[in-house]
């Protein structure tokens, strides 16, 4: 039996299938705008259509890429770390969201600690972030790291100036440990400037959607600027190793921002494509006696 004798229609039905999975791309570019500009997404200039439409065919492009490098990553059973460290609201979050939107999460994941419990306070600092590290045909993404001892922690009196000198003397042998046991680390900083930050903080308290990621840490960072700027040039200077270096990614623009880092991070591999065997869809086994039972549960109103 032929669920799809019109071949016509199948094909039409395969490519509205194909266009729901790019529209999770626009959903996402919807989230980083007010309630209020989205008309201005139907009714821009021909420019800006124009300058979005290039955007989302790099970004396609690029998430391609991604997949190409997710693939070799797995068959080379190769163990890959990237580091994703900036102030609040320097967009990390959503370069994460375009890096693993397309990606398996059983080889890509991302890892976002809470701040530590009581039992994790008393171990050895970088313990809970071991934990977590890739095991062979994986990759693991950081949002923020052990790098919050040096920033954060720091800047809120979090730990003792001996903690936070041990962190320095530490954290450059703990990385290159990381690197000798064949792990790739990549260390991104998203860096924006001070108006940047203000305007994207006033964004997401009149956005009710976007409200819940202000937390009064958050608030109080803005507060601390200079003393989280003091704290980050510090952090950089005396953690920027010839086995882990940090990538400075400018993001006052998100979208160049977005796409410059996943554009360089694939280029810090030699990967390739990996022959994929052919897929054939087998034809489903049909028994003269099998009929569709009654599916017990109760039925979601179809509202839309």
């Amino acid at each position: 039996m032929d669920l799809y004798p019109d071949r016509e229609a199948l094909l039409k039905r395969i490519e509205r299938e194909l266009i729901d999975g790019y529209d999770e791309e626009l959903e996402l570019e919807i989230e980083d705008r007010m309630p209020q500009d989205l008309e201005s997404m139907a009714t821009g200039t021909e420019a800006d259509h124009a300058e979005r439409i290039s955007y989302f065919k790099e970004l396609f492009r690029l998430q391609g890429e991604l997949v190409k490098l997710q693939d070799w990553v797995s068959h080379e059973r190769k163990k890959v770390v990237i580091l994703f460290e900036g102030r609040d609201a320097a967009g990390k979050g959503g370069v994460i969201k375009r890096i693993t939107q397309r990606l398996n999460p059983r080889v890509c994941r991302t890892v976002a600690l809470p701040a530590p419990n009581d039992r994790e306070r008393t171990q050895w600092y970088f313990q809970r972030y071991a934990a977590h590290l890739p095991a062979a045909g994986e990759i693991v993404l950081f949002d923020r790291s052990w790098y919050n001892r040096a920033g954060v922690e720091k800047v809120m009196g979090f730990c003792s100036d001996d903690e936070y000198e041990e962190f320095f003397r530490s954290v450059p042998e703990f990385e290159r440990m990381l690197v000798r046991s064949g792990i790739h680390l990549i260390k991104y900083w998203f860096s924006i400037t001070d108006e940047e930050q203000h305007l994207r903080f006033l964004s997401r308290i009149h956005d009710p959607l976007k409200q819940w990621k202000l937390s009064p840490m958050d608030l109080e960072s803005r507060r601390r600027w200079e003393d989280y700027t003091k704290a980050k040039e510090v952090m950089l200077e005396r953690t920027h190793i010839a086995e882990a270096p940090w990538w400075v990614v400018h993001a006052v623009d998100k979208k160049k921002a977005r796409l410059n880092a996943i554009h360089h991070l694939l280029g810090q591999f030699d990967y390739r494509e990996i022959e994929r065997p052919a897929i054939v869809l087998p034809e489903r086994e049909r028994h003269p006696d099998y009929s569709r039972g009654q599916v017990t549960g109760n039925p979601v109103p179809e509202v839309y």
